[in-house]
C-alpha cells in the first residue's frame, strides 16, 4: 500500500427512522476516529457512511435469491475492504436489529478476520445496554474482528449528557471508542504503546496489535 492511500473508516447504521440517533452516533464516533487518526499520521482519512434503510430491500432479495444487487454489493466491498469498521444499531427486542443482522449474514465469515471494530447501539433506555457484550461481541467474535475494548451505548437520557464524577458522559465515551480504533488501525495497541510486555508487567500487561491479530490467524 502506497504512503498516500488513505485510510478508509466505514460506519454501518442501522437506524431506521431519519433523523436517526443511530446515524448521528455512527457519525460522532467516525468523527472521533478522524481525527485521532489525523493527529496521529499524515495520510488522508476517508469515512463513508453504509445507511441499512436503504438497502432494506436488497437485502432481503441477496437473502433470497443469493444474488446481491450492485448497490448491496458497493457496500459489502466497502465494509471488508475497511482499514476500520464502526457498526451502529438500535435496540430491539433486547438485541441488535433484524435488518443489522441480515446485512452482516451476507458477509462471508472470513472477511473481516483482523479487522478493528468499534460496536454501539442506541435504546430509549440504559437497561439494555448490555445487548453489546450478550450479542453484538459476539457476533463480531463469530467473523474473527477484532472489537476495541470501548463500546459505547447511548440511551436517551445520554444525548446531551456529560457525565459525573463516578461515570463517563457520551462525548467521553465515543472520543475514548474513536482513540481505540485509530490506534488498532495504526497497527498500536488501543493504549498507544508499542512496547512487547516485560516480565515484570504481570497478567494485565498490554498486548501489541500485531500479536493479538497473530494470535487470531493461529487458532
Amino acid at each position: 500500500m502506497f504512503a498516500t492511500t488513505p485510510l478508509r473508516i466505514v460506519a454501518v447504521s442501522a437506524g431506521l427512522s431519519q433523523p436517526s440517533s443511530t446515524r448521528l452516533l455512527a457519525d460522532r464516533l467516525a468523527a472521533a476516529t478522524r481525527e485521532r487518526l489525523a493527529a496521529e499520521q499524515d495520510r488522508n482519512v476517508e469515512v463513508q457512511v453504509v445507511e441499512l434503510r436503504d438497502l432494506a430491500v436488497d437485502i432481503a432479495h441477496h437473502l433470497l435469491s443469493g444474488f446481491p444487487s450492485a448497490t448491496l454489493r458497493e457496500a459489502i466491498d466497502a465494509v471488508t475492504e475497511a482499514d476500520g469498521l464502526i457498526a451502529v444499531t438500535p435496540v430491539f427486542t433486547a438485541s441488535y436489529s433484524g435488518l443489522f443482522k441480515s446485512f452482516f449474514d451476507l458477509i462471508d465469515n472470513t472477511a473481516l478476520t483482523g479487522k478493528p471494530v468499534v460496536i454501539a447501539a442506541t435504546g430509549g433506555t440504559a437497561r439494555h445496554s448490555l445487548v453489546l457484550e450478550h450479542a453484538l461481541r459476539p457476533l463480531f467474535a463469530y467473523l474473527r474482528a477484532l472489537t476495541v475494548p470501548t463500546s459505547v451505548y447511548a440511551a436517551s437520557e445520554d444525548w446531551g449528557s456529560s457525565g459525573d464524577e463516578y461515570t463517563e458522559g457520551l462525548p467521553s465515551r465515543i472520543r475514548r471508542a474513536g482513540g481505540e480504533l485509530a490506534s488498532a488501525v495504526l497497527g498500536h495497541t488501543v493504549s498507544g504503546a508499542s512496547r512487547a510486555p516485560g516480565l515484570d508487567d504481570g497478567e494485565d500487561a498490554v498486548v501489541p496489535f500485531e500479536q493479538q491479530l497473530a494470535d487470531l490467524r493461529l487458532d
